[in-house]
């Protein structure tokens, strides 16, 4: 009857009585350098016992028997298959590698989440799970969300991914309003070992003049926004605006001036012209008419002098 080798890899903790594996994909979950193990292998309880090993920098696994393994790099299930194979002194060995904690699976997560750093895949994980478990984003993230890859994992699986100028990495972006409304799921790519994620804050758009609330608009998870959605969100024009003699003061790339685009937001509003839209750091200015500012200047006077009289009664 052969005899049953059972191999038990501890990551990140040493062994602990009554821990619990937690359910993971063997074919996916990757090692990486860093990661600490724990061996049991029944009848040579003298050789391994309560000792661990560490995966090396170079991702190496120095074992008693078995010898040293390369396991960085490689799934759970394909180092039960190189154990097997160097056991093969032994009839049909049986090789159990069962994950109870992890580590040496570093990712960094950056810019506009709530909880940004670097931290630990555990297991197999999706964009949108790590951006989870970095506290979500934030009220001023943008609209797409930026992965770079180190070229051993192969490219990454988005449209236009592209290697950096040096050729050690891969980038590419996903907007966010698909993975946040799913509206196609193989965006939500899987994440690898030493993945940079990074959120970048939410680009503006300003509208300033005679509007009720004048400021700064974030795009968040949309690249643009419409004029009339601007002026919506700056709470509608003020009774002073001049609404035919906007303009939209747009940048020139390469260039400190500004180009005008005229907007007759009176028409806009009317539906009698398209809406027009408004791009990353645009300015949508509404004058005020002249004649409109002394008729309001008039309007207050008399609404004064009317409250005072019926104050004196």
């Amino acid at each position: 009857m052969p005899r049953i080798f059972t191999i038990v890899i501890w990551l990140g903790l040493s062994l602990t009585a009554g821990a619990q594996a937690p359910n993971i994909d063997k074919s996916s979950y990757i090692l990486g350098p860093g990661d600490q193990v724990s061996l049991f292998i029944q009848d040579l309880a003298d050789e391994f016992g309560n000792k661990t090993f560490r995966i090396d920098s170079n991702g190496e696994l120095s074992l008693p028997v078995i010898g040293r393994i390369q396991a960085a790099g490689i799934s759970v299930a394909k180092l039960e298959t190189e154990c097997k194979s160097r056991l093969d002194i032994l009839k049909d060995p049986q090789v159990v590698v069962s994950v109870v904690n992890f580590g040496g699976q570093p990712i960094s997560v950056l810019g506009a989440v709530n909880s940004p750093g670097i931290r630990q895949l555990e297991g197999s994980k999706t964009l949108s799970e790590v951006l989870s478990a970095s506290g979500g984003l934030r009220a001023d993230a943008g609209y797409q969300v930026k992965i770079t890859r180190s070229v051993q994992w192969g490219p990454i699986p988005l449209p236009q991914t592209k290697l950096d100028s040096i050729g050690e990495s891969y980038v590419a972006a996903v907007d966010l309003s698909d993975i946040i409304n799913a509206t196609n799921p193989a965006e939500n790519i899987e994440v690898r070992p030493g993945d940079v994620i990074s959120v970048p804050k939410a680009e503006l758009v300003y509208v300033i003049g005679s509007v009720t609330k004048a400021g700064g608009i974030a795009l968040n998870e949309h690249r643009s926004i419409s004029t009339l959605q601007a002026v919506s969100l700056a709470e509608g024009l003020s009774k002073t605006a001049a609404s035919d003699r906007a303009r939209i003061l747009r940048t020139v790339p390469g260039s400190p001036t500004r180009i005008e685009i005229a907007v007759n937001l009176k028409k806009l509003i009317d539906g009698k012209i398209p809406d027009i839209s408004l791009e990353p750091n645009d300015i949508l200015y509404v004058p005020s008419s002249g004649a409109k500012v002394a008729s309001q200047r008039t309007i207050d006077v008399m609404v004064g002098a009317a409250s005072a009289a019926i104050w004196r009664f």
